[in-house]
């Protein structure tokens, strides 16, 4: 053998070795930040502080409102879906007191007049027309309809109580506005409630998995992780949907803004995660924030639902938004401000760049390992000897990601059935390769940001409505 042949091998051993010590410990560290939420959750399940509520969702449904209320729905290109979700929400949603303001752009006819259709001469829906050419963000189309909101409570003399934040593809829970409204008037002022995806049937295989795999990633986050957040009294970042403010944490939040050189709307137009910013923001200046888990008499969960995107390229771009949003442009516009339990959630949320480094190498010490073993099982090369400390965090990984399986598939067997279950814990390989192109294109979206490119709305596309009779089981199949 020739003296090159050895010195090839021996760096790719030295390769295996480092890339094994780098993503082991990354992964261990991981590990242990998960185990620290899953012991948390199983001593608040033991001592009785994290009961899931049974209420009758017919009572909430009748709730009388505490105060006027305002649900918010930015829109841009959503003719697919805005027309159902205007129906189903004012359908599910009786109250005198509640008022649907949808905002939508003067270069979007089609969204415009899906909402038109659905009016239905219901008096409560307000059609709100930008006065900018979309799209712009969603940030900036949130500032417009509350611009309107303040137009007509001062027509009206008369100020809300409350604001609600959907999203133009929500199927809302007949509950929903009760609990919430029933949570701000016992003191709250922000509350968010679980949102549920829902499992892709209308679509192929391959579509199902991609747009389904988020159905275990809800039900761990919204079944534990924010649970234990409440319980901790850390800020609670808003998921968009489902979730609802008092009025008097808005004007904090407006006061706030005002201070430090803004106008007088609640929202930075060029933030792309103002929803995740915004109970964070409550928290900052000193409201109260809750997350409330229900379960109806049918044993569903009062909670908002939604066909997430289904397609390779719209989760990257989706999930390349949030990093973007929570992950780097969070450091820069939320800091670090708070207690221990507070910094260690907001560390949570930023992992998402680092965890896309870690897998990446992970999958790369796969494939050198893989070729590494045709070469010993070929006899053209000793295998290399792991020394004890790196058998040790081999172990400590492997039985860390064994229970992160058993997590996965019972909080996913819960809210959707035992076959569902199976398939996340199959699907934790696409969901790895989501985050590790996500990851990569926030961070060249974010060098652009810094290079002064202008942040616009990289939304979704949605092409169903649940309510539509395209979906259709939300539970257990």
């Amino acid at each position: 053998m020739s003296i090159s042949e050895p010195d090839l091998w021996q760096w790719l051993a030295l390769l295996q070795r480092e890339l094994l010590l780098f993503a082991g410990v990354f992964f261990l560290i991981g590990a242990l930040d998960d185990l620290a939420v899953d012991g948390l959750w199983l001593w608040l399940k033991a001592t009785g502080r994290a009961v899931t509520q049974r209420r009758s969702r017919l009572a909430l449904r009748a709730r009388r409102l505490s105060g006027p209320v305002a649900v918010l729905i930015p829109a841009w290109q959503e003719a697919a879906v805005i027309g159902q979700t205007i129906r189903h929400l004012l359908a599910s949603w009786p109250q005198a007191e509640l008022r649907l303001y949808v905002g939508c752009y003067r270069n979007d006819p089609a969204t415009l007049g899906a909402g038109i259709a659905a009016a239905a001469g219901d008096t409560r829906l307000r059609l709100v027309i930008h006065d900018r050419e979309g799209p712009t963000t969603k940030a900036d189309c949130l500032n417009r309809l509350f611009a309107a909101l303040l137009l007509d409570e001062e027509r009206a003399g008369r100020r809300f109580a409350a604001i609600v934040f959907h999203d133009a593809e929500d199927m809302v829970d007949p509950a929903g506005l009760g609990l919430l409204d029933e949570t701000i008037a016992q003191g709250a002022d922000f509350v968010q409630l679980p949102v549920e995806p829902l499992v892709v049937r209308h679509r192929g295989w391959l579509a199902r998995q991609i747009g389904s795999h988020y159905c275990e990633e809800f039900a761990e986050a919204h079944g534990k992780a924010m649970v234990v957040r409440d319980a901790l009294g850390a800020g609670l970042p808003g998921a968009g949907v489902g979730c609802a403010a008092s009025r008097r944490a808005i004007d904090r939040l407006i006061a706030r803004h005002q201070a430090q050189g803004g106008g007088g709307l609640p929202f930075a137009d060029d933030s792309l995660t103002e929803d995740y910013e915004l109970g964070l923001a409550i928290a900052a200046a000193g409201g109260r924030c809750r997350f409330v888990r229900a379960r109806g008499g049918d044993g569903r969960l009062i909670a908002t639902r939604a066909f997430f995107p289904h397609s390779f390229d719209t989760v990257i771009r989706q999930k390349s938004r949030w990093v973007l949003g929570i992950a780097l442009q969070g450091w820069d516009r939320v800091g670090w401000a708070g207690g221990a339990s507070e910094f260690w959630m907001r560390a949570r949320d930023r992992r998402g760049p680092l965890t896309a480094l870690v897998l990446l190498a992970g999958y790369a010490l796969v494939l050198l390992t893989g070729l590494m073993g045709v070469a010993v099982v070929a006899g053209v090369a000793e295998p290399a000897p792991l020394t004890p400390l790196l058998a040790a965090v081999l172990i400590a990984n492997a039985l860390a990601f064994a229970w992160r399986i058993v997590m996965r598939f019972a909080f996913t067997a819960r809210e959707y059935g035992l076959a569902e279950g199976l398939w996340a814990v199959l699907r934790l390989p696409l969901a790895n390769v989501v985050a590790i192109i996500a990851g990569r294109r926030a961070v060249f979206a974010y060098a652009r940001n810094l290079g002064g490119r202008a942040v616009v709305w990289d939304k979704t596309e949605h092409d169903a409505h649940p309510a539509s009779g395209e979906a259709i089981k939300a539970g257990p199949a």
